[in-house]
């Protein structure tokens, strides 16, 4: 966030060619013993070989049983509907809700490890309450969100019936409900309704344009120039194509855009590139309308959530 502030201009190319950041340990990236090649558009940092031992002792992948670590328990809100509950290491503090973008959450119970899993395994069961959402619904929430109280108010709701649940875990301590919201934090209120959504990075494409905010790993700019029409979908394909302006467009998505438009960059995308300054001063990576989906859980597997705890 502090990195990427408001009004800060951006102007840069992915150079060579995207490659696995490795593994990490002791606070440190290894480099992939693999040379491994990923793909452009996908959020995935790690090939699969190097995901894999990161896996062989992870919380997210339970394989870390045995981490003396206190834990919380947490409520997410990330839109009207839109509650999820997680756990992330104490020590953490919020870093994790920063991360996934939560727009405001509750902490709701406190203690080791397994007791914590159980609880957010209960609260699924018992209540259906998610453990993740997918990132079109969290997007598309963002530019419609109701009041501070409103938003609050159903966290209270969710907060006092997952408290009443049979079954809580004996050694994990209850937490009282106090709501914290993100909207300044995140500068919410400069996410317009209708934002456009950037595609992956190709060698040699650029990305040109002003930060408005910062939500997780999501980047609102507003962009200089585009290589494809904003507002006409791209189609998933056609990320090279949009770079030469060979790209196919879909009908019926709406009417082309210009520069001065919003749309909203996937930072994860740009880890394992080499990115250098941009040459032009346009866009050139696809452009495409938001995807709808509002309420859809994600279901893109446990590895972007190792590390995070």
């Amino acid at each position: 966030m502090s990195l990427l502030p408001a009004g800060k201009r951006l102007a840069f190319a992915a150079q060579g060619e995207r490659l696995c950041l490795g593994v990490w340990r002791a606070g440190r990236w290894i480099v992939c013993p693999y040379g491994a090649v990923l793909d452009g558009a996908s959020a995935k940092d790690q090939c699969a070989r190097c995901a894999q031992l990161d896996r062989s002792r992870s919380v997210a992948a339970d394989t870390m049983a045995d981490d003396p670590r206190p834990y919380g328990v947490y409520l997410a809100y990330f839109g009207p509907g839109l509650l999820k509950v997680g756990i992330t290491a104490a020590e953490r503090g919020p870093a994790r809700l920063v991360e996934q973008g939560a727009v405001a959450y509750a902490w709701l119970g406190r203690g080791p490890l397994m007791a914590a899993r159980r609880a957010e395994a209960l609260l699924g069961s018992a209540l259906s309450v998610p453990d993740r959402f997918a990132k079109a619904a969290k997007r598309a929430a963002r530019g419609a969100l109701p009041p501070v109280p409103v938003r609050a108010a159903e966290l209270a709701q969710l907060h006092r019936a997952a408290r009443q649940l049979a079954g809580w875990p004996e050694t994990l301590e209850p937490v009282e409900f106090a709501c914290a919201d993100h909207t300044e934090l995140f500068g919410l209120d400069r996410i317009p309704g209708e934002v456009a959504e950037l595609g992956g990075m190709t060698p040699g494409a650029e990305i040109v344009g002003e930060v408005l905010t910062g939500v997780g790993a999501d980047v609102y700019l507003r962009l200089a120039g585009v290589g494809a029409e904003v507002g006409v979908g791209v189609k998933a394909g056609a990320v090279a194509g949009a770079v030469s302006g060979a790209g196919e467009r879909e009908r019926g998505a709406g009417a082309g855009g210009v520069a001065g438009a919003v749309a909203v960059m996937d930072a994860r995308l740009l880890s394992g590139w080499v990115l250098g300054p941009a040459v032009g001063e346009a866009t050139t990576v696809p452009v495409r309308a938001a995807a709808r989906g509002a309420g859809e859980r994600e279901r893109e597997g446990m590895g972007g959530q190792e590390g995070l705890f």
